[in-house]
């Protein structure tokens, strides 16, 4: 229940992972190269299209710096800080956008560090930042003008049509300003520019560093773009599939349940690489039928329940993901191995038999607001034909606006730029197999798995929720890896990680580059990464 609570709040992200914490170790810049340092409110240039409202500075003397609103969070050991928040706004759009820069009192690295969001939260909630701030990077993040990661009160201005300043703010343009004014705040106290500049975001904040790459190559050398909520048009639709299929079959399996069918499948497939290790490596290989799980006893809450015929039709239509009435498919299933209950989940049966649905909140919000654009819609009410005219509404209203799914990267490579990113298999609210979509709409737009390879790589987590990495399911240092490739030219063959298995038992794996998968050699110790090698998949 309280990891449930935990995702809630963070709005599909888990408290630890709701900003990425970095650990790259940070080279201090010779003092005596840098400007004496004072906290001053600095005289900031309007980026294109803005108009600097106000210009602040506030020493902070560090310390414990807590996280604000739902993500929550804390980081201790922050050195003193200037804090310097410059206020913009567009004109004619009645917009706010707090832009604030953390810039370490002293132990500058040379580094600058943007930070992006999570759910509806357009920026960092002080955790991002003190951390960056902890390892000698001056850093920025945004608010873009709207609230924090669930609240939705800006979607609509007071004549219920969307709010289309503040959605092109969290859409594309808030992170670019924020990299303008940052970094001159930084060259306005430090006396100089960054040496390296680098992007960090995890689900928003992924979406937000793709955005980055794609329409402003030249903010920064190096960005970690992790679970990116690239297809936010399509996916952000199709994560309340398993809510439609669960209403329009009148069916609502447990939470027993469900976890029932996921950890037999899980069990199936789990030999995929070589050995039983409790980890799906290459989910999307996984066939398992959940209709072989049909007559199966699962105690849940002292009651032994019966798993039936109607509640695999459920899980196998929850899996293979949303469909049209005719067929047709429209976006990727949640996951084998991942948490069903996560966008499943449902009130228990009251005296009269009725069970309410529990939508996810960030799905439930964008279908209301942005696509029906009308807040008091029944959700349950929803039919499969309903759903497919809602998907096709978001994509062809938001794919331009929020979509994030432009394959041409080449301004990017051109640029210097390197993109990295890592996305578990086992993510409940995004997709992985969509961020391996976009990799190979790029791969056709630019030459090649090689070609790309070059300044894009993207590593796949088995058994890894919603930005697990780094948060509740293990861990890995993708900023040590992109700084090495940006600063050094040593492009990451595989990633280092700590991976959480079926058992709850932590095990390392070198992440494998895709399209290589993991296979174990034969011998070894499986939870050690040493036992396992890279590989090309198989053909199918």
């Amino acid at each position: 229940m309280r990891r449930r609570l935990l995702a809630v709040l963070a709005a599909g992200v888990p408290l630890a992972a709701a900003v990425y914490l970095p650990t790259a170790s940070a080279e201090t810049k010779d003092a005596s190269a840098v400007t004496p340092f004072t906290c001053t409110a600095p005289s900031v240039k309007a980026p294109a299209g803005t108009r600097v409202e106000s210009v602040t500075a506030a020493g902070q003397e560090g310390g414990t710096v807590a996280g604000t609103g739902a993500l929550g969070g804390s980081v201790s050991g922050v050195p003193a800080y200037c804090e310097v928040t410059v206020t913009l706004t567009h004109p004619g759009g009645d917009d706010h956008a707090k832009v604030r820069t953390w810039l370490p009192v002293s132990g500058w690295n040379g580094r600058f560090q943007g930070l992006g969001g999570a759910a509806y939260l357009a920026g960092d909630n002080n955790v991002g930042l003190g951390t960056a701030v902890k390892n000698g990077y001056a850093a920025v993040s945004t608010d873009a003008g709207v609230g924090d990661a669930l609240d939705t009160s800006w979607a609509l201005n007071g004549e219920g049509q969307v709010n289309t300043a503040l959605l092109k703010n969290f859409a594309s343009r808030s992170q670019h300003e924020a990299a303008v004014v940052g970094k001159e705040v930084v060259d306005a106290l430090y006396g100089e520019r960054p040496a390296y500049s680098y992007f960090i975001g995890c689900s928003t904040g992924g979406r937000q560093g793709y955005m980055e790459a794609q329409r402003h190559p030249g903010d920064y050398d190096g960005i970690l773009a992790d679970a990116p909520a690239v297809n936010w048009d399509e996916f952000e639709v199709a994560t309340l599939w398993p809510q439609v299929v669960m209403n329009n079959e009148k069916t609502y399996p447990s939470q027993c349940e469900f976890a029932a069918f996921t950890k037999a499948a899980v069990k199936a497939c789990d030999s995929l690489d070589g050995v039983r290790d409790g980890l799906v490596d290459d989910a999307s290989r996984c066939d398992y039928d959940p209709r072989r799980l049909v007559g199966t006893k699962v105690v849940c809450g002292g009651r032994e329940l019966t798993v039936t015929a109607a509640d695999a039709a459920v899980v196998r239509k929850i899996w293979d993901g949303p469909r049209t009435a005719t067929g047709k498919k429209l976006w990727y299933g949640v996951p084998v191995g991942a948490d069903i209950w996560s966008l499943a989940a449902h009130t228990d049966p009251d005296a009269d038999g009725n069970v309410v649905g529990t939508p996810f909140p960030v799905p439930a919000a964008w279908v209301k607001l942005w696509v029906a654009k009308a807040p008091s819609l029944d959700l349950s009410k929803i039919t499969y034909s309903r759903f497919t005219q809602l998907f096709k509404q978001s994509q062809a209203e938001y794919d331009k606006v929020i979509g994030t799914d432009d394959p041409d990267l080449s301004a990017f490579r051109e640029s210097g730029g390197k993109l990295l990113t890592w996305h578990g298999e086992a993510d409940q609210f995004i997709p992985a197999q969509g961020t391996v979509q976009y990799r190979h709409k790029v791969e056709r737009e630019l030459g090649g798995t090689k070609k790309v390879d070059d300044f894009y790589r993207l590593f796949l987590a088995p058994g890894t929720n919603h930005c697990g990495l780094n948060g509740l399911d293990g861990s890995a240092d993708g900023l040590a890896a992109l700084t090495a490739w940006v600063e050094h030219g040593k492009a990451p063959r595989t990633l280092p990680a700590t991976l959480v298995n079926a058992e709850g038992q932590s095990v390392s794996r070198d992440l494998c580059r895709y399209p290589q998968v993991s296979r174990y050699k034969g011998h070894g110790d499986p939870a050690a990464a040493s036992s396992f090698t890279c590989v090309s998949p198989p053909r199918h």
